[in-house]
């Protein structure tokens, strides 16, 4: 599953056409394909992470039993028409590599669909910056120095471990994804050991009272928004498999792969989140540091029960790291192929590491790190910016599957109950999406337009490098809106309206 099989093999940029690309990507081997079992592996793979570990905290912070049911319902369902609308798109495309991106593009041009490429990117390598915010404050138990995440010692230990496992990948992905299926594996036992546990330790009493919420709580409606994001966050990468379709050895393997992960990792998240609510009064549970996970199962079983938590944290998060950074460098890598983003990110080294996007996207990873600095709870700042940056791209996604049913391109061949059933999926899904950006809030989207702004520039020199006028008539009025938001939320920033 390496990302530079659409290079051929060779570490230089090819200059060819889309169609020609097409062509070399049709000539990877059967060998190189992979099967069902290994791309529902990167669907879970990509999704179990650091917010598994959060929940708890999180959650109780929100809302208590009655909440987080209906959350988990309402998140349920919307996730669930979205890995749906992959299914369909991976099949009623199958020449779209790299769904996110590709389907943005396809449908609502080009200067969206790098939007959603750079959005997509762009959340990977924040989300990857939780990840090491989450590994420190898990390594603070021994090393009290590094407990906040977002320390100086702790930016400083973690880009030590964010450059080590750049030149990890760079030796050869087919390396790195081997260790990420071990991973996997290995990081699911202490979470179901987790759920086992709690289950069985639950005090009734101390249930019923979570019930309803606490005192800090608001109304229902605005405990279940509060909890959005935290959602969408744990169930980024119900995707995984689309980013990779290319390499799938059926194209229906795609959409199998994308709903069996989900159902399995839904059924996980939303059992950590109820049975923590009946271990401790969710007062406590909102009161516990991060990995709140391992302090819910310290109160139930003893100090073993958290250090063992803490353990499977770590072998999660790395495992999650290493497949987004491969998810992240494929996007920018499958983009400047299609020449959507400039060349010089389509090259790949003797290993067939596409060595330049994944630099790029180490150096975001590198930045993010260096603002945590200045944020007063770094895991939140940047895992509620990570779920934002991703709202964009899969709000195009489902509104492309809106955009087929309605135009029905693709449904020739099929009946109309078809095309009605798809599209009753595809408009939940887009509706949903847009309540999470309602959910995300204007702090958030402002945020998000102060990195499309600048990113703009890759999307300019792109267009340069085809010898095209860098914006239509309409691309100009969109980057004038992101333009006009990215000032404001500098501003806001500025005057302290916007904290991080």
């Amino acid at each position: 599953m390496t990302s530079s099989l659409a290079s051929g093999g060779r570490g230089h940029v090819d200059e060819k056409g889309s169609g020609e690309l097409a062509e070399q990507r049709s000539t990877v081997t059967g060998a190189e394909k992979v099967g069902l079992l290994t791309l529902t592996a990167m669907v879970v793979g990509s999704m179990v992470g650091a917010g598994v570990f959060s929940l708890p905290q999180r959650f109780a912070l929100e809302t208590g039993v009655v909440g987080a049911l209906i959350a988990w319902a309402v998140a349920g369902i919307g996730m669930l028409t979205l890995a749906l609308v992959f299914q369909g798109l991976a099949l009623r495309r199958p020449d779209l590599d790299a769904g996110v991106y590709a389907y943005a593009k396809a449908g609502f041009g080009e200067y969206v669909g790098f939007f959603s490429a750079a959005g997509y990117w762009a959340s990977a390598c924040v989300g990857n910056v939780t990840y090491w915010v989450l590994i420190m404050t898990t390594l603070g138990a021994a090393f009290p120095v590094l407990l906040s995440g977002g320390g100086l010692v702790a930016v400083m230990a973690s880009t030590a471990g964010l450059w080590f496992f750049y030149f990890l990948i760079k030796r050869g992905i087919r390396e790195a994804t081997a260790i990420n299926r071990v991973v996997t594996v290995a990081k699911l036992v202490p979470i179901l050991v987790f759920v086992l546990l709690a289950a069985l330790l639950l005090d009734p009493a101390v249930f019923a009272a979570n019930l309803t919420g606490a005192d800090y709580t608001g109304s229902l409606f605005g405990q279940v928004r509060q909890t959005m994001l935290i959602t969408v966050f744990v169930f980024l990468g119900v995707e995984g498999a689309s980013v990779y379709s290319r390499h799938a050895r059926r194209r229906s393997d795609i959409g199998r792969a994308t709903v069996l992960g989900f159902l399995s990792v839904f059924a996980v998240f939303a059992s950590v989140t109820i049975v923590s609510y009946g271990i401790l009064p969710m007062e406590q549970i909102a009161a516990l540091p991060q990995p709140s996970m391992a302090g819910v199962l310290s109160a139930a079983v003893g100090p073993w029960g958290g250090a063992m938590v803490g353990v499977g944290l770590l072998v999660s998060v790395l495992g999650a790291y290493l497949a987004w950074t491969l998810m992240a460098a494929e996007v920018l890598f499958v983009a400047a192929k299609d020449r959507d983003m400039p060349r010089f990110l389509a090259e790949s080294n003797d290993r067939d590491v596409p060595v330049n996007a994944l630099l790029l996207t180490t150096l975001l990873s590198q930045v993010v790190l260096v603002v945590t600095l200045f944020s007063t709870n770094a895991f939140d700042f940047a895992l509620d910016l990570t779920a934002s940056l991703s709202l964009i791209p899969y709000l195009l996604a489902a509104a492309y599957a809106v955009k087929l049913a309605v135009t029905k391109e693709t449904y020739a061949d099929d009946l109309p109950a078809t095309r009605r059933r798809e599209l009753a999926v595809a408009l939940v899904a887009t509706v949903y999406t847009v309540f999470l950006v309602y959910a995300a809030g204007l702090d958030l989207v402002l945020l998000g337009c102060v990195f499309y702004a600048p990113a703009t520039f890759l999307f300019a020199r792109t267009r340069r490098e085809r010898g095209q006028r860098v914006f239509s008539v309409r691309e100009a009025v969109l980057f004038a809106v992101v333009a006009v938001g990215a000032a404001v939320g500098l501003v806001a920033l500025g005057a302290g309206w916007i904290t991080l």
